[in-house]
């Protein structure tokens, strides 16, 4: 008694020929003919057969399932780069995992582990913002799982990454506003913890200094990207006895508390200050004050081009004689920016 799914041995039976034939057949074998493989397709389809994953992840030693952790699925950002990863997963026939750190370590290291327990193929990872050890991740080299980081990526590590140039963003970003006339560009960055963060400040301050001018860091304020850390932010820099003209938030997420927290105090916003950002997302379209300039980082193509790599080592690693050893990889995404009318 089977539970009512079709089996090779049926299939082979209804065609009489042999359970090798059809299982060679179903796999594309290049010593089945043609049109023995189109007959065993057509009779399997048609009985509703469906491939034994079990069997195949004990043959060939994979379960085909890609982990994927992000910060939060529901940021516009992940979840366009997420749609990116599993078209491109879906095209070679993995399925994802997905896991959420809410951007914390202790959570990435509990979903990294569950992740590792259901024998994930492969990881792609977007970092929390209080990471600062890779030890959990690190020790998937000992298990031959690969792993790829994508947007929120370690510094100064030679590891597997797709990443978008924060720096050179910055840098003409703080170009465009001083070109827009804006004499006392302020930032508020994210956390020290980030590596996006130091990219991001090292851009403000070349900046700054292009233009000749000493960096005032009391122009430079940090949020833990929340809300009440970004209003702290914001009333420090609405305090100055010279206020900034122009303000950059670390994302459009921090953009939109800090635009709040103006409107609130009477700012009028894009005029007497006005608002940049990064990531440029959906919302920014319906949002009553956009950032006036915004970085787009491409998640969706981030998120493809992290699924091709990873999927270009686990081809790797199936090749005989390559051991555990797997090349380093980087690719940097172009970024594009986009502005709003004042």
């Amino acid at each position: 008694m089977n539970d009512g799914i079709p089996t090779i041995k049926e299939i082979a039976k209804t065609l009489n020929v042999s359970v090798s034939t059809v299982s060679r057949a179903l796999s594309d074998h290049p010593r089945i003919g043609i049109k023995t493989k189109e007959a065993v397709k057509k009779i399997a389809a048609e009985m509703g057969y469906e491939p034994n994953t079990k069997a195949i992840f004990f043959k060939q030693q994979k379960s085909f399932v890609v982990g994927v952790i992000v910060p939060h699925i529901s940021e516009d950002f992940f979840s366009r780069s997420i749609n990116g990863i599993e078209d491109m997963a879906m095209q070679h026939g993995y399925t994802i995992l997905f896991g959420q750190s809410h951007d914390s370590f202790e959570k990435e290291k509990q979903v990294l582990n569950a992740m590792k327990r259901q024998r994930v193929d492969g990881l792609l990872i977007s970092l929390s913002k209080e990471t600062d050890s890779y030890d959990h991740i690190n020790a998937l080299d000992k298990l031959n799982i690969p792993v790829v980081y994508f947007d929120r990526v370690p510094s100064g590590k030679k590891v597997n990454k797709v990443y978008c140039n924060l720096y050179n963003s910055m840098v003409q970003m703080v170009d465009i506003l001083f070109k827009k006339g804006r004499k006392r560009v302020a930032f508020i960055n994210g956390p020290s913890e980030l590596s996006a963060s130091k990219e991001r400040f090292d851009g403000y301050v070349k900046g700054v200094s292009r233009r000749k001018l000493k960096v005032d860091m009391q122009m430079v304020e940090q949020t833990d990207l929340s809300d009440k850390s970004t209003c702290d932010a914001m009333e420090s820099l609405l305090s100055l006895k010279k206020r900034p003209d122009a303000i950059i938030s670390f994302n459009d997420y921090v953009h939109l508390d800090a635009v709040k927290y103006a409107t609130h105090k009477g700012v009028k916003v894009n005029d007497e200050i006005i608002f940049a950002s990064f990531a440029n997302i959906s919302i920014n379209k319906h949002a009553a004050f956009p950032p006036v300039v915004s970085i787009d980082q491409f998640p969706y193509k981030q998120g493809k081009l992290a699924m091709e790599m990873l999927i270009s080592l686990l081809d790797s690693n199936a090749e005989p004689d390559t051991g555990n050893k797997t090349p380093v990889n980087s690719i940097e995404v172009p970024f594009a920016i986009v502005s709003q009318p004042k």
